[in-house]
């Protein structure tokens, strides 16, 4: 059962001074030609108004505040909407709750996960809320055994060998109300690791790939 001790020795879990430590570099997005759908239980996907992404809206209160992450598993069928951290402090069953949910499903492996990936994850998630984009965030692939990862390099499925996501430090996720190069841009503002841009047809066929190794941006 993993643990989040190793993790939370570390202090990846940030304030004010984290994830946003330095100015966001998001380009401005161009208006979609049709507003976001009103009618009750529909999602629209669309591309943010300009500015949207404005680093001056990032205050302390926005790191202060209680973090709940909401996420889903296609692969399972699995959602969870759970506050993993409130008054400077790790909920650890939260924690626990998250590793599951970001484990290898193909394999049944639970391991632990960088809490600074999680900290990625709901940051961009907490971040585009307040422009009223509410929605569970799609966790494609999050932590891959070996033999997972060899399976998917052997099918063509785009995987390193060196993976992050063998570490616990990557996941592949999709957000229905944002294209994928504008989520890839968001997330790539934090400036806390690599960002791979996964294009595929269709509006939810791509993805983004997000780790907490080194800063890099690749397309795939």
């Amino acid at each position: 059962m993993p643990t989040r001790r190793k993790f939370l020795q570390k202090s990846l879990f940030l304030g004010a001074a984290g994830l946003f430590s330095g100015e966001l570099a998001i380009a401005k997005s161009a208006v979609n030609g049709g507003a976001a759908e009103a009618a009750a239980g529909m999602q629209a996907t669309m591309d943010p108004p300009p500015d949207i992404f404005d680093a001056q809206l990032v205050d302390m209160d926005f790191w202060l505040k209680p973090r709940v992450l909401e996420v889903s598993r296609p692969a399972s069928g699995e959602y969870a909407k759970l506050l993993y951290w409130k008054d400077g402090e790790v909920q650890d069953s939260a924690y626990q709750q998250l590793c599951h949910l970001l484990r290898d499903v193909q394999a049944k492996k639970t391991e632990a996960i960088d809490p600074k990936l999680l900290e990625t994850l709901w940051g961009t998630q907490a971040f585009i809320a307040r422009y009223g984009m509410v929605q569970p965030l799609e966790i494609l692939s999050g932590y891959r055994t070996p033999a997972t990862n060899q399976g998917l390099i052997e099918s063509g499925v785009p995987a390193a060998r060196k993976s992050l996501h063998l570490e616990g430090r990557a996941a592949d996720i999709r957000l229905a109300q944002l294209e994928p190069d504008v989520l890839g841009g968001l997330i790539r503002s934090f400036r806390q690791g690599g960002v791979g841009f996964y294009y595929r047809p269709g509006k939810r066929d791509g993805w983004i790939h997000a780790d907490t190794g080194l800063q890099r941006t690749w397309k795939g």
